[in-house]
C-alpha cells in the first residue's frame, strides 16, 4: 500500500516656514498652555522627529493646521500632526486635544510628557517601533476618546488604568508584545465601540467584564494566547457588526451569539466550539463573512446559511459536520470551504459555477461525472485520497509553493504551484502526484501569494500565504522512511527597528 504524505502549514521643535494665516477657531493671542508646549517638545525631541512646516507657523504649536477646522487629524497629508481648542480662558489659551505620530518609524520608549496632555482625546502612535512598557500613567489621559498603539513593540503589562478612560470609544493595541492578561477593569470603558487587540501577546481568560461593553460594534482578538472559554455574557454585545476572536483552546458553544443579529463579520475560528451551527441563522441577514472552520461542531450544515442575500465567504473546514450540501445557494456566495468533515451524498449542480473558490477536499462525496462539473482531481482527495493507491510509484517530488517551475542548483526541478486557489480551493498536479489544499482569507484580501524582489534564491522569489490552512499532499508514495525538507525564507517582514519588521510567524507543520 502507497503511502501518503500530508504537510500543514498551518514634536516640538520649531522649525521656520512659510507663514500661513488661519482664523479657525483660535483668536488673535491665543497661545499653546505653556507645560503642554514644554512637553510636546520634549516628546519630539526624544523621538527625534519635527514639525511639519504647515503647522507651528508662527513658532507656537497651536497654530497652522493645528487649529484649521478644515483639517482633521486623521489627515494623510499631515503627519506628524496636533490638533488644538483654542477655547480656554476667553479664547486666550490653547489645548492639544489631538497628536499623530503615525507609521514614520519612531524609535524607543513613550516619553513620560505624554502623560501630561490630559486634555488629548486622539492619540494615534500606530505603526512606529516604540518599546519599552505602557504606563500606568495613560490612565491620566480620562479625556481620552480614540487610542491607537498597533502594530509598535509595546511589552510587559497591559496597564489596569485603562479602566479609568471612560469616555474611550475606540483602542487599537492589536500586534505588540503584551504579557499577561487584560484587565477586568476595561469593562469600566463603557462608551467603547471598537477593540482591536490581535497579536498582542495578550494570554488569559476573557473579562467578564466584556459583558458591560454593550455598545460594542467591532472585537478583533485573534492571534493571542487568551484561554476560554468565551463568556457566555458575550450575549449582551447585541450592537456587534465584526466579532472576529480565535486561537482559545475552550471556546464552548455558540450559544452566546443568538442575539448577535447585527453581526457582518463572524470569525470563531480554532476555538475548540462545541454543538452545531444555530438553525435560525437565516435572521443573520447582514452577514457577509462567517469563518468557524478548526472547531468540533457537528450535525448538518443549516441551508439556509447558503442563501443569505450578503454573505460572500463561508470557512465551515475542520469539523465534524455531515449532511450533505443544499441544492441552491445564492449568487453572493463564491468563497466557500467545507474541507475536512464527514459530508457525503451527490454534489449540486452550483459546484460547477464559474469564479467559484471552493474547497470540498477530505469529505465522503458521491463523484459520478465530476470531471465535466469543473472540478478535475478532487476524486483524488476524499477522505479514502484513492489516486495512485497501493501502487507506490514515487518516492519523491519537489515544488516551489506559490511560483513557476524552476531547477534548482543541484539539479533538482521544483514543479511549479501557482494557481490561483483563491481564499478556499484545491488542486492536483498534472500526473496526479500531488496535490495542494488551501483555505483562508489573508488580511481581507483574496490574492494568497506574494512576489518579492529580493536578492536570494528563486526558490524564494514568490510564497503561498493562507491565514487558515495550506496543505500539500503527497499521491502514490512508496512505502518506507522519508527525509523531509521544509524550505522558509521572509520576504514581507523585513529590516529592524521598524513596524515594517514587526509581526510574527505563528504556524503549526504536520506530516502524516
Amino acid at each position: 500500500m502507497h503511502t501518503s504524505m500530508l504537510f500543514t502549514v498551518w514634536f516640538l521643535l520649531c522649525v521656520p516656514g512659510s507663514v500661513h494665516l488661519v482664523r479657525g477657531q483660535n483668536q488673535i493671542g491665543a497661545t499653546t498652555q505653556p507645560d503642554e508646549a514644554e512637553a510636546l517638545n520634549s516628546i519630539f525631541a526624544a523621538w527625534k522627529i519635527r514639525a511639519a512646516k504647515d503647522w507651528n507657523t508662527s513658532g507656537d504649536p497651536c497654530s497652522g493646521v493645528a487649529i484649521d477646522d478644515n483639517i482633521s487629524i486623521d489627515d494623510q497629508d499631515y503627519n506628524p500632526l496636533i490638533k488644538c481648542n483654542c477655547g480656554f480662558q476667553n479664547s486666550t489659551i490653547c489645548r492639544i486635544t489631538a497628536l499623530k505620530v503615525f507609521e514614520i518609524d519612531v524609535v524607543g520608549p513613550i516619553p513620560p510628557q505624554l502623560w501630561t496632555l490630559t486634555f488629548l482625546i486622539n492619540l494615534n502612535l500606530g505603526q512606529n517601533y516604540i518599546t519599552g512598557s505602557l504606563s500606568p500613567a495613560v490612565g491620566n489621559l480620562t479625556r481620552m476618546e480614540w487610542l491607537t498603539f498597533g502594530i509598535n513593540a509595546l511589552s510587559g503589562p497591559f496597564p489596569k488604568e485603562i479602566g479609568l478612560l471612560t469616555n474611550l470609544k475606540s483602542l487599537g493595541i492589536g500586534v505588540n508584545n503584551f504579557s499577561g492578561s487584560i484587565p477586568a477593569e476595561i469593562g469600566n470603558c463603557t462608551k467603547l465601540l471598537n477593540i482591536y487587540a490581535d497579536n498582542s501577546g495578550l494570554s488569559g481568560e476573557i473579562p467578564l467584564s466584556f459583558a458591560n461593553l454593550v455598545l460594542l460594534e467591532e472585537v478583533k482578538i485573534l492571534g493571542t494566547s487568551l484561554s476560554g472559554p468565551i463568556p457566555s455574557s458575550f450575549s449582551n454585545l447585541i450592537s456587534l457588526r465584526e466579532l472576529s476572536i480565535g486561537d482559545i483552546p475552550n471556546g464552548g458553544s455558540l450559544e452566546f451569539i443568538k442575539d448577535m443579529k447585527s453581526l457582518s463579520i463572524l470569525v470563531l475560528r480554532n476555538s475548540n466550539l462545541t454543538g452545531t451551527i444555530p438553525s435560525n441563522i437565516a435572521e443573520y441577514s447582514s452577514l457577509q463573512q462567517v469563518d468557524l472552520s478548526f472547531n468540533k461542531l457537528s450535525g448538518p450544515i443549516p441551508d439556509s446559511i447558503f442563501n443569505l442575500k450578503k454573505l460572500t465567504h463561508l470557512f465551515l473546514g475542520n469539523n465534524t459536520l455531515n449532511g450533505s450540501l443544499p441544492t441552491q445557494k445564492s449568487q453572493t456566495l463564491i468563497n466557500v470551504d467545507v474541507s475536512y468533515n464527514d459530508l457525503s451524498g451527490s454534489l449540486p449542480s452550483w459546484v460547477s459555477l464559474p469564479h467559484l473558490k471552493l474547497n470540498l477536499v477530505a469529505n465522503n462525496f458521491t463523484l459520478e461525472s465530476l470531471d465535466k462539473r469543473g472540478l478535475p482531481g478532487l476524486k483524488c482527495l476524499q477522505k479514502n485520497f484513492p489516486c495512485n493507491r497501493g501502487k507506490g510509484i514515487y518516492s519523491d517530488f519537489f515544488i516551489n509553493c506559490g511560483g513557476p517551475q524552476i531547477r534548482s542548483v543541484t539539479g533538482k526541478v521544483f514543479e511549479r504551484e501557482n494557481e490561483d486557489l483563491g481564499s478556499a480551493s484545491s488542486t492536483v498536479s498534472y500526473y496526479q502526484r500531488w496535490a495542494v489544499s488551501s483555505v483562508g482569507r489573508f488580511a481581507g484580501k483574496s490574492n494568497n501569494m506574494w512576489v518579492s524582489n529580493s536578492m536570494d534564491s528563486e526558490l524564494f522569489q514568490s510564497a503561498r500565504h493562507s491565514s487558515s490552512s495550506l496543505r500539500y499532499y503527497g499521491l502514490g508514495l512508496e512505502n518506507g522512511g522519508y527525509t523531509v525538507t521544509l524550505q522558509f525564507a521572509e520576504i514581507d517582514i523585513i529590516g529592524s527597528n521598524s513596524w515594517r519588521g514587526l509581526g510574527t510567524r505563528r504556524f503549526n507543520i504536520y506530516v502524516q
